[in-house]
């Protein structure tokens, strides 16, 4: 969905709510057409005809999910047809509020919807409506400069949402609820990382993208990965800049707890210093290597925990000074300490979303 609503990327997309859905037949339309049928379902109603189901029209003109739990629900015009399909949840696509059109998971015998199909299928919409809101950022680049652009986009690990879209569908069959949840976070995640269109966000947001992110992580590793939290609750309407958290507790885990023997600990501690905001983002994993050090800032270093670090780095000196920079601390076998001092911003009431020190 990344490359826009088509039949090519509907196609694809259909196959995959089919599998992990386990559901009979799923369709994918946009407000006019049929883009993508999969399984079992009336040959009237090829991809590239026009939508003929009165439900699914209802659902793009009101925006609401709607569930057909008989065929004489769905409102099919056609009637002289052998068509298997008696039951369907049909959910709105959105791109940004606006309706682009449908997901539609059928079943082949009538009856009410399961309730993990229907929030299964809600799930996964709200996970391609990000997707697709990406595609839409990436089209308008004149939203945000090409510096945070290259900068989310370097943060965004692709094994790590293959690893937790494996972790997803393993749950579908075990525990869809924890599936359910799971999927919600991974939403939640891109949503954060892709509809700034600033340089910040407060630090209630920020941790909100950790927490997205850790849960995720958790469902992984389960008792390997431990996390300890401290924060000064009297801070979190502060501005912090965006995606500068999330990036710093990845590197702990990918690069200090993974790699660890056993259990491994990551802790999250913010609080206030000489009227700043002190961060500090600890691990006791396997600590860098003596060698290594003096080139972790260094941009493209190292098997991809250079780049997060020194944009991370980069970032904070740019807008704060070279005193705000990233301070390391690690030994080998020790574990990683990164430690930065960012100053009191309030988001400004008069300057349209601007930020002013607090005075």
């Amino acid at each position: 969905m990344r490359q826009g609503l088509n039949e090519e990327t509907a196609r694809k997309t259909a196959e995959i709510i089919q599998k992990i859905g386990d559901v009979p037949a799923v369709a994918i339309t946009d407000r006019e057409r049929v883009l993508a049928f999969i399984g079992p379902g009336c040959e009237r109603h090829p991809p590239g005809r026009e939508i003929a189901t009165r439900a699914t029209h209802q659902v793009i003109n009101t925006g609401e999910m709607k569930i057909a739990e008989k065929q004489a629900d769905l409102q099919c015009p056609v009637s002289d047809c052998n068509c298997p399909l008696a039951s369907a949840v049909i959910v709105p696509l959105k791109l940004r509020d606006e309706v682009i059109g449908t997901i539609k998971l059928y079943r082949t015998e009538k009856g009410p919807i399961p309730a993990v199909t229907v929030k299964l299928a809600v799930g996964i919409t709200q996970l391609l409506g990000v997707q697709m809101e990406l595609a839409a950022l990436e089209r308008q680049s004149q939203l945000v400069t090409r510096a945070e652009l290259d900068a989310l986009r370097a943060q965004i690990n692709p094994h790590f949402l293959f690893n937790t879209i494996n972790t997803i569908t393993m749950f579908i069959r075990t525990d869809p609820e924890t599936a359910r949840r799971l999927l919600i976070r991974l939403a939640a995640f891109f949503r954060h990382a892709f509809k700034r269109t600033g340089h910040f966000s407060t630090l209630e947001e920020e941790l909100e993208c950790v927490e997205a992110y850790l849960i995720l992580e958790k469902a992984r590793f389960r008792e390997k990965l431990q996390i300890v939290r401290e924060v000064d609750e009297t801070l979190l309407d502060y501005e912090v800049p965006v995606l500068t958290l999330q990036p710093l507790v990845e590197n702990a885990v990918k690069h200090g707890i993974m790699p660890k023997m056993g259990n491994g600990t990551v802790s999250i501690k913010v609080s206030r210093e000489n009227e700043q905001m002190a961060v500090e983002i600890a691990d006791d994993g396997v600590g860098i290597p003596e060698d290594i050090l003096p080139h972790i800032f260094s941009p493209g270093f190292g098997s991809g925990s250079g780049v997060g670090l020194s944009n991370v780095h980069e970032r904070l000196k740019n807008l704060f000074g070279a005193e705000h920079g990233l301070q390391l601390d690690s030994g080998q076998g020790k574990g990683t300490r990164i430690r930065f001092m960012l100053p009191l911003l309030m988001q400004s009431q008069n300057s349209r979303g601007g930020v002013s020190l607090e005075a």
